[in-house]
């Protein structure tokens, strides 16, 4: 469960002019970006994903999707789900499209970032469709229950397929092992192979859809138990590991990744799946050991990445 970043610069821009000046100016040319953001009672959160300096968020018990500024922390329901949706990772492409994974309904749906209009909408037969990646390509979506990897192509400039085009690659190896739980996913640095993470097996792996091959990266000991969603900024990897309230750091070489961090925070609360925004990552605390309720708080929070 996932999410984009923005442009390498943005990383260094002044946050003055981000806003246009005005209270940013009046605070010495800098603003202060809100470490916590509240989502709504009840949201029941699970993937998050970044366009600019907009953040969205989707709803498990609702299938909703949920927009609001890293700038000030505000937002606002932005497109409401429908009957017995669900949503679980986000994913942003290149082209300002929200592809979102239905999780126990088997598929995804595709909205416009900007104006929130659906689409296109796939039904793959997914038992539990979890998490996303767009490469130039295509869209992979890793099914977490099965062996299969679920794969949308994507037409000249991006276009959109039939629903029909739509299919599925069974996945080799250890990869393929339907009780590790497929979770996370994203591509290596080179864009050539996909990265996945297993939660229940804790382990990494690399697959090449060309060849349909699958090497397990080298951790170098360290944990990925509880691995969720995942971000990757140039050979930099991010892997959120949920209950376990950590966020770890790796820095990969080919078939190795060494850990550089372990970021903690005593406001991580089970988070599921984080994103970058300049120097910061955040992560949605998805709070999977408290059931689920009307009443339940529900927020984002933002830790030096």
């Amino acid at each position: 469960m996932r999410r984009r970043t923005m442009v390498a610069a943005l990383a260094a821009a002044p946050l003055a002019g981000l806003l246009g000046g005005t209270s940013a100016e009046a605070a010495g040319g800098h603003a202060t970006l809100p470490e916590v953001i509240d989502l709504p009672d009840g949201w029941n959160p699970e993937g998050i994903a970044v366009s600019g300096t907009n953040f969205y968020v989707g709803s498990i018990a609702t299938g909703s999707i949920y927009r609001g500024s890293l700038l000030t922390g505000r937002g606002g329901v932005f497109i409401p789900g429908p009957a017995d949706g669900h949503l679980i990772g986000l994913e942003i492409d290149r082209y300002n499209r929200i592809w979102a994974c239905t999780g126990p309904n088997g598929g995804a749906v595709v909205y416009d970032a900007g104006t929130g209009a659906k689409l296109a909408e796939y039904q793959f037969g997914g038992g539990f469709v979890n998490d996303a990646i767009a490469t130039e390509d295509a869209v992979y979506f890793t099914d977490s229950p099965s062996d299969q990897l679920f794969v949308v192509p994507l037409g000249r400039g991006g276009r959109l397929p039939d629903p029909s085009a739509a299919y599925a690659i069974t996945l080799p190896g250890g990869l393929g092992e339907s009780d590790a739980f497929n979770n996370g996913i994203e591509t290596t640095p080179d864009g050539r192979r996909l990265l996945i993470v297993q939660m229940v097996a804790g382990r990494l792996f690399a697959f090449d859809p060309r060849h349909g091959t699958a090497t397990q990266i080298d951790v170098g000991g360290a944990s990925l138990l509880n691995g969720d969603g995942m971000i990757r900024r140039g050979r930099t990897l991010y892997i959120c590991r949920n209950s376990d309230n950590i966020i770890s750091k790796f820095e990969l070489h080919g078939d190795t990744a060494m850990l550089l961090d372990e970021i903690t925070d005593p406001r991580l609360q089970v988070p599921a799946t984080i994103a970058l925004f300049g120097s910061s990552v955040y992560a949605v605390n998805a709070r999977f050991d408290v059931d689920p309720a009307p009443d339940v708080t529900y927020n984002v929070v933002r830790l030096p990445a």
